[in-house]
């Protein structure tokens, strides 16, 4: 992980996050020598399945059932 002072972040601001993007790597911004963030490469979520079909690999019993009887349960 790189270092760098608050001061020389706001000069180098456009050149420090392309190098981050390109290299992968963090960087920890300082200020008066204590660490006060940390600039890390942008990780695009994980995108979601559009859909659920054939996600079901195996079904048993009644999904809908809860296995008690009711009043209203005919014989």
């Amino acid at each position: 992980m790189t270092r760098i002072a608050a001061g020389r972040f706001k000069d180098q601001c456009l050149k420090v996050l392309d190098r981050v993007a390109e290299r992968q790597t963090s960087v920890t911004i300082t200020k008066r020598g204590k660490p006060i963030a940390t600039l890390v490469p942008y990780k695009a979520p994980r995108k979601a399945p559009e859909s659920l079909v054939g996600s079901i690999l195996k079904e048993s019993g009644d999904p809908f059932g809860t296995n008690e009887s009711w009043d209203a349960d005919l014989p």
